[in-house]
């Protein structure tokens, strides 16, 4: 089982940027999928953004040319750069870990709470 521990969340005002970390422990393999999650007051979780081990990343619609998922292979540490936030970005963030696929993720952080204020 992989461990994730978020940190870097925090309160920003609209326009500002955050940066979160999670770093992954318990995995003698380098996972081949981290990816972010979120989940805003009163509505499901969905997902943000991913990385794949060969170095492919994908994202949400609406974080496009705002948001910037990173990883240090070596040391199973994925960072998600976020620019521009919007009011609409406010939530808790999570990280989660697809061992062998981005279509499952099969352990998760325990979040973060990014709050973007006007």
């Amino acid at each position: 089982q992989v461990q994730l521990v978020e940190s870097g969340g925090g309160s920003v005002q609209a326009g500002g940027s955050l940066r979160l970390s999670c770093a992954a422990s318990g995995s003698p393999y380098s996972i081949y999928c981290m990816s972010w999650f979120r989940q805003a007051p009163g509505k499901e979780r969905e997902w943000v953004a991913s990385h794949k081990v060969h170095g492919r990343t994908d994202y949400t619609d609406s974080v496009k040319g705002r948001f910037a998922i990173s990883r240090d292979r070596g040391k199973n540490t994925v960072f998600l750069e976020m620019n521009r936030l919007l009011l609409e970005d406010t939530g808790i963030y999570y990280c989660a870990a697809g061992v062998r696929t981005c279509a499952a993720h099969e352990d998760w952080g325990q979040g973060t709470q990014v709050t973007v204020s006007s």
